[in-house]
């Protein structure tokens, strides 16, 4: 009893921080931009289009569920839909209160390793996860850059950095994939250095099978190539609009390719490890980036109900998911 209340008091703990740091910098975007926010102004907002910005950002979670659940079938285990929707938000809550968007995963994994499936084949998926999204970033950035000729020097570098990480993480999987014996030397000099301890034995088992589900996601992915992108497109396409449905309710001009840029910029800068949900980051960046095209006075709420309708929506909504996963997890 106990252990639960000192885990439930580190995710309050861990919310709490993450929450401090995204209004400090709120506070910091307020004092040094022309923006003087008050009640009033944010109720300038448009009810509908605030309502519809919710749920697109919804939307991306069921979207993300549905892909969850085709990859873990393509990778051979089936999953409900609820399941899997849970598992998203859950994970949602853990990648917000955890430095990098992708502080989520291992609780995903937990998740479907509890369901059945071995740690091995949940990681391959959670990695599929990641390829796509990042093969998507990158393809996504180089073209709205072309079409909106947005900070093009800036977003270059960016796309390049991260065009040079997914490739050294190819390289790597191909390794994997493609020199088995690299593994199985790897593994027996493991084995001598530890004193063959069970453990081990149980690493290697989940790491062929790690190889043996990425192989088989890997060719089921390839053949089912325009549903991914879609999906996955759908995913972040949801989000990205968020910004440009907030400035029509403010009856603001959307800029809709100005605005889905530094989106794009925007989540590839979560990913990396800085700080909790990305707080403070976040809101610094996307007041640096969207203050190139959006009215000083309209730039503080922009950035108070993006940050309200996505962030604190999967601090909210998945805290109650996390909370019943994490037990759920306790009592197996």
């Amino acid at each position: 009893m106990l252990e639960k209340f000192k885990f439930k008091d580190e995710r309050v703990k861990a919310a709490l921080l993450a929450t401090f740091m995204s209004l400090t910098s709120i506070i910091i975007i307020l004092k040094f931009t022309e923006t003087n926010v008050s009640w009033k102004m944010l109720t300038l907002v448009q009810g509908r289009f605030l309502i519809l910005g919710l749920v697109l950002h919804m939307f991306s979670w069921i979207f993300y569920a549905v892909r969850l659940k085709l990859l873990t079938s393509l990778a051979g285990h089936e999953i409900s839909f609820r399941l899997s929707l849970v598992s998203t938000l859950a994970s949602n809550f853990l990648a917000a209160i955890t430095p990098s968007s992708a502080g989520g995963e291992p609780l995903r994994i937990k998740i479907l390793a509890d369901d059945g499936m071995s740690y091995g084949s949940a990681t391959a998926v959670a990695v599929g996860e990641r390829l796509l999204d990042s093969i998507f970033f990158v393809a996504s950035l180089a073209l709205f850059l072309i079409f909106s000729n947005f900070l093009t020097g800036f977003g270059l570098k960016i796309g390049a950095f991260f065009f040079v990480l997914l490739v050294l993480l190819l390289t790597f999987l191909w390794q994997l994939v493609s020199r088995p014996e690299r593994i199985a030397g790897f593994m027996l000099w493991l084995k001598k250095k530890t004193g063959n301890r069970p453990i081990v034995f149980s690493l290697e088992k989940e790491i062929w099978l790690f190889r043996e589900a990425g192989i088989q996601l890997a060719k089921e992915t390839l053949r089912r190539t325009p549903m991914m992108a879609a999906l996955t497109a759908l995913i972040w396409m949801c989000d990205f609009l968020v910004p440009s449905t907030l400035l029509i309710g403010m009856g603001a001009d959307p800029k809709f390719l100005l605005s889905i840029t530094p989106r794009i910029l925007l989540a590839i800068i979560a990913i990396l490890p800085l700080t909790p949900g990305g707080s403070g980051v976040a809101e610094l960046s996307m007041s640096y980036l969207y203050s190139m095209f959006v009215p000083p006075t309209l730039l503080g709420p922009l950035v108070i109900l993006w940050r309200v309708v996505t962030y604190f929506s999967n601090i909210v909504v998945g805290a109650a998911f996390a909370g019943a996963s994490i037990n759920c997890m306790k009592k197996k």
